[in-house]
């Protein structure tokens, strides 16, 4: 996995790790609601310091009235810059730079055979841990630790925030290596500065001969468990 370190959890552990921890940062709806046994069954079979945050997530999902969990979910995701879950913006905001970075995340779902449709951009947190736990684990652990202090900072301001997804920002930095020197460093830079502000749109500046032909593209599967065991790190 290029230069980066090798996850600490075994293949199937994260996996399942990442599905969970996608699942639970959608939108808090009934089709949620129907699958917390299929995570908490998950979750049970994850090392503690994934699955105790996950645990707590769970329980405050089930305990608390789905509007309420809605209302704040909006108000978390939608209105609060530093809780943004699309991993670009955090580092590059609405600027050109973003719209180079989002090419990454494209080319490598390209390359896995992937096509997202229209309806979310390929860096949103949840989809790059679906990617990861269905498709192509080695490919989405290069690009969560290459977006590494974007993970902690959500991490930090949904704790900061007191939101109830800060648990689920906790179980998967606890699937990341630990931050150490410059990942720290940049952290703290993001934090100070926040995402850049707007410069220009945020289509790809890249010729269409840069990206890889796919290999018969397909949309992400729906999340099962245990999950699928194609592409690369299986």
């Amino acid at each position: 996995m290029s230069g980066h370190p090798h996850p600490a959890l075994g293949p199937h552990e994260l996996r399942l790790a990442w599905q969970s921890s996608s699942l639970l940062l959608a939108y808090p709806d009934e089709a949620l609601l129907a699958r917390v046994p299929l995570v908490a069954a998950a979750t049970r079979r994850l090392p503690t310091p994934v699955a105790d945050p996950l645990a707590a997530f769970l329980h405050r999902l089930s305990s608390t009235p789905l509007p309420e969990l809605a209302s704040a979910y909006v108000e978390t995701f939608d209105h609060q810059r530093r809780c943004c879950l699309y991993l670009t913006y955090v580092q590059h905001g609405d600027t050109r730079r973003r719209g180079v970075a989002l090419l990454r995340f494209k080319t490598a779902y390209r390359a896995a055979g992937v096509e997202l449709t229209d309806e979310e951009l390929p860096d949103h947190l949840a989809v790059v841990l679906e990617f990861g736990a269905t498709v192509d684990p080695a490919a989405a652990w290069e690009l969560l630790l290459d977006h590494r202090a974007g993970v902690e900072l959500l991490r930090l301001a949904l704790t900061d925030t007191g939101s109830p997804w800060a648990a689920v920002a906790q179980a998967v930095c606890a699937t990341l290596p630990p931050l150490h020197g410059s990942d720290r460093e940049a952290v703290m830079r993001l934090a100070a500065a926040g995402p850049p502000g707007e410069e220009v749109g945020l289509a790809p500046f890249a010729p269409p001969e840069y990206l890889p032909e796919p290999r018969r593209p397909v949309s992400l599967p729906v999340p099962t468990f245990p999950a699928t065991s194609r592409g690369a790190g299986s």
